[in-house]
């Protein structure tokens, strides 16, 4: 029977884990964010109903994508990633600046994120890539044409954005590594690596500034952000003080509804409830890693891949800022913090990835 005419067969175990993570990423949401929504707006629900309005929109683009023959994105592939530059370029020009940070482009009444759209765009661009050239992936000189190609994104994203420019490269390294048949090859790849992140930190100096801050935030007033933090995640124990008993969103943690909602999930939900949410993440990741080790061909499990990259990486980061294990680098916990570019892209990402599912055999 033609693929056009089967029943589609989802990975419903994916989903049920997704769907778990949206509903209690909006509970917590409106519970981190309603002091700050009634202060500045006058509005409980402010940042809930913006959330829920992206998440809804994020949600019929997972399903739009998931009716779509991945295969078909391949011929999308490399005009994907050179509007993911373009869009990057039109930020460091006509940007809007929020926090010290500019990171969004307006579209009349919206402004959204382009480096969200980048990650998608590299997964698709790379998996392509790779898969054109697998029978060369042994080759040193190709695994570095490859990482090279990525580059220019990865620096333009840096630019305003370092902690999406980790991802980035952390995506491009698991894809590469993913269809090399050696692996000696990527001890050259981390020094180079290792150089490159050395010269971006140094020149400029507020990046300095945060390594510092993180190794002793207590005497930096920078470090306000990080040490409330981790008292709220101190304070809340083994079970926590209570769904919207939080202390420390009261305007002791800025922001609390964005990078550091762990913290407050900490303080609220306790270790158990925030190890219930880690488990979750959990079980997308095992499901991204078998939807790519039974995909229909080489496009498919890389894009998997890919997304399985994406995700953990971006979830370790998270964590590991708001516990001060890493300096600090402004990144989102998926599904769970607040940011309508994120959510609506992460879900058509997760899309892309049932869409492959669907023909795992």
């Amino acid at each position: 029977m033609p693929d056009s005419v089967k029943k589609r067969k989802y990975d419903y175990t994916l989903l049920t884990a997704l769907f778990l993570l949206l509903l209690i990423g909006l509970v917590i949401l409106y519970s981190t964010s309603a002091y700050n929504g009634e202060v500045k707006f006058h509005d409980s629900f402010y940042y809930l109903k913006k959330q829920v309005f992206a998440t809804s929109l994020g949600i019929a683009g997972m399903f739009l994508m998931a009716q779509i023959d991945y295969r078909i994105l391949r011929k999308f592939a490399v005009p994907a990633y050179l509007a993911a530059v373009l869009l990057s370029v039109a930020v460091l020009l006509v940007g809007d600046e929020y926090n010290g940070s500019k990171r969004w482009l307006s579209l009349g009444p919206f402004s959204f994120q382009p480096s969200e759209f980048a990650k998608i765009a590299v997964i698709l661009f790379l998996a392509a890539v790779v898969t054109k050239n697998a029978d060369k992936m042994g080759q040193m000189r190709t695994l570095l044409k490859i990482m090279l190609s990525v580059l220019p994104i990865a620096g333009l994203v840096g630019a305003s954005n370092l902690s999406t420019a980790i991802i980035i490269l952390g995506i491009a390294v698991t894809l590469v590594f993913t269809a090399s048949p050696k692996y000696g090859q990527f001890i050259w790849m981390g020094v180079i690596g290792c150089g490159f992140m050395a010269v971006f930190l140094a020149f400029e100096s507020y990046r300095l500034e945060r390594l510092a801050i993180w190794r002793n935030p207590e005497a930096y007033e920078k470090g306000y952000q990080t040490l409330q933090g981790l008292y709220a995640i101190g304070s809340g124990g083994l079970f926590g003080r209570g769904l919207g008993e939080s202390v420390q969103k009261l305007g002791f943690v800025p922001e609390a509804q964005n990078d550091m909602i762990f913290s407050i999930i900490c303080e609220e939900l306790g270790l158990f409830g925030a190890g219930f949410i880690l488990l979750l993440f959990l079980i997308l990741i095992w499901r991204f890693f078998r939807i790519a080790s039974h995909a229909e061909d080489l496009f498919g499990a890389l894009i998997a891949a890919g997304a399985m990259a994406h995700m953990m990486i971006q979830v370790i980061l998270n964590i590991a800022v708001v516990t001060n294990t890493i300096p600090n680098t402004g990144i989102t916990l998926p599904f769970i913090s607040y940011g309508g570019t994120s959510v609506v892209f992460l879900l058509m990402e997760m899309g892309v990835v049932l869409s492959v599912s669907s023909l795992v055999k």
